[in-house]
């Protein structure tokens, strides 16, 4: 299969389609995460549909003081990843192109939840963000869009436009791609000196921390609800090793199963180490968020959730999640 380069709408719109089309939307410097994306588009559309990768950095995504003039451009190789990757197309647009009349006058509003989390921290970004998706969503007219999941709060207010606004488009999230010592693939992973990146594996590993002690306290509560008597379920919660929750086991059983306090608390342990490392990792936020709305969950939240981190490490600024479920049928995520 050879990939079209096309830098028009025009161009995209004179193709003939058949099946389905399926669009990735990058803001290039392609790797195996976008790749991922692409082979998923590409089961997704059939060998009779169209996958068409959309390369474009968009300047409304980028406040004052961030890497827009630094992000990487890599085109050529971006093609060749999506070509290898199944891609029938790339569009690659110039800014005139995208907002031929100069920087939008009328632009889509994030809402309250593109202001906690990313928004609080990068103020204007998802309204950018939100803005080029919609025009990019009309220019490419595809049936299914898919994005990454590392991105959670874009993908979840991505979700939301598409439903609040009415956008005749199916929204397809794929899991995160992550190196083998569990870094988040991300375009930026390559700011990264060798030391920095040692400290920023933090992040991943907070994550993991937090699911490993939400995955043990849903076990707690499995093994707790397995046994009638107190004295009993006492005796089984100390075989585990949980002997202070033994002390009062009728409490434990009825406790929510993997609280979110105590996985905050897990992943917090793990950043709060990183921090005294050089370079430190100096954190932005730590949240356990209902990816409905991006607010926090209490205690006796039950159902999905994200665990999610955003740090720098030097000059880099990093985010990562994790998915988790609290509470569904007594089972760990």
């Amino acid at each position: 299969m050879t990939t079209t380069l096309l830098r028009t709408a025009d161009e995209l719109h004179a193709r003939v389609r058949e099946g389905r089309r399926a669009v990735v939307m990058t803001m290039g410097a392609l790797h195996e995460g976008h790749a991922t994306l692409i082979r998923t588009a590409r089961e997704i559309a059939g060998p009779k549909g169209e996958v068409v990768v959309t390369v474009f950095v968009n300047p409304l995504q980028f406040g004052q003081g961030e890497d827009l003039d630094r992000y990487p451009r890599t085109l050529d190789a971006d093609v060749k990843i999506a070509e290898e990757a199944g891609a029938d197309a790339v569009f690659a647009p110039s800014v005139d192109e995208v907002y031929p009349g100069g920087e939008p006058q009328v632009r889509v509003s994030a809402g309250p939840m593109g202001e906690r989390l990313e928004g609080a921290s990068r103020p204007g970004h998802f309204d950018g963000m939100l803005t080029v998706v919609a025009k990019l969503l009309h220019l490419t007219r595809p049936d299914v869009a898919l994005y990454g999941q590392k991105d959670a709060q874009q993908l979840a207010l991505i979700r939301r436009m598409v439903r609040d606004l009415n956008f005749g488009v199916e929204i397809v999230g794929v899991p995160t791609v992550r190196e083998e010592d569990g870094l988040a693939l991300s375009s930026r992973n390559r700011y990264l000196s060798p030391q920095e990146r040692h400290t920023a594996l933090a992040l991943s590993q907070a994550l993991f921390a937090g699911r490993d002690r939400h995955a043990a306290q849903e076990a707690l509560r499995a093994r707790a609800r397995e046994v009638p008597a107190t004295h009993a379920r006492a005796e089984a919660l100390s075989a585990i090793g949980e002997s202070r929750a033994a002390a009062d086991a009728h409490a434990v059983a009825k406790a929510i199963p993997g609280a979110p306090s105590a996985v905050r608390a897990a992943a917090r342990l793990v950043l709060d180490d990183a921090a005294r490392l050089s370079p430190p990792l100096e954190l932005d936020y730590l949240a356990l968020v209902d990816p409905s709305d991006f607010t926090e969950v209490e205690d006796d939240f039950t159902g999905e959730a994200v665990l999610a981190v955003a740090a720098r490490v030097g000059t880099t600024r990093l985010i990562d999640n994790l998915p988790l479920t609290f509470g569904n049928l007594g089972a760990a995520s």
